[in-house]
């Protein structure tokens, strides 16, 4: 783990909650997709966030903050980043990294701007020119808060082996509505052979846990940063 001073490069909305962040390190961060890293905001407040780019951009760190409530915990993070030129982090952290050399096919779970974890674990893939059966659920609240979904779409339209489905809570036309954890079990009989990703809340990473058992998952392809800190 090291600290870091990063310039505050950009800072731009994907939609009404959710802005994105484009860091520049003033040092070189090694770090593998799925890791994650700390806002310093003082030496006994230190926020994690998702790495949203893959270790392929060096030079640049994207992170996709969720703030939707004046005041609240990312939200202290975007106004420091709107008013500061630089800014500290501690990095990179994380177990539920990419396992690229796994041959299992894969299920990559998002909830919210859990797609940041995703996106990089994507973004990695599909640039190293990975093709194993990869399916991406990711479900939002509604159409606005799936922020990049034109992303997912174009990638799901471009590679053959990656199916993707998003899952909405209120009604969209056309997709799927209810949680995104229901989703999965709904479209899979067994996890067992599956490496299975998942990012978003802690208690839906802990509900989906619950759920996956019932569907035999192998927890030791079951990769989620939110479970280092559960029993």
């Amino acid at each position: 783990m090291s600290r870091i001073r990063c310039q505050i490069d950009a800072l731009t909305p994907l939609c009404d909650t959710v802005f994105k962040a484009v860091l520049v390190p003033e040092q070189p961060l090694a770090f593998q997709a799925g890791q994650y890293l700390t806002v310093v905001m003082g030496e006994e407040d230190k926020r994690p966030f998702s790495i949203a780019s893959s270790p392929l951009d060096g030079e640049r760190l994207e992170l996709h903050i969720g703030a939707a409530v004046a005041e609240s915990y990312p939200m202290q993070v975007v106004e420091r980043l709107k008013t500061e030129s630089h800014i500290e982090i501690e990095a990179p952290f994380g177990e539920a990294q990419l396992r690229s050399d796994s041959e299992r096919p894969r299920i990559l779970i998002a909830g919210g701007t859990g797609f940041s974890y995703i996106h990089s674990l994507l973004d990695t893939l599909l640039r190293q020119g990975d093709t194993r059966t990869t399916f991406l659920y990711w479900g939002a609240r509604n159409a606005e808060a799936m922020y990049l979904r034109p992303v997912a779409d174009a990638w799901a339209q471009r590679y053959p082996h990656l199916t993707f489905v998003p899952v909405f809570d209120e009604p969209v036309a056309g997709a799927r509505q209810g949680t995104v954890i229901d989703a999965v079990c709904e479209d899979f009989v067994s996890l067992h052979d599956y490496d299975v990703y998942i990012a978003g809340r802690f208690d839906m990473a802990g509900a989906a846990r619950e759920r996956f058992r019932q569907h035999g998952v192998d927890e030791a392809h079951l990769y989620g940063d939110a479970y280092a800190f559960m029993k």
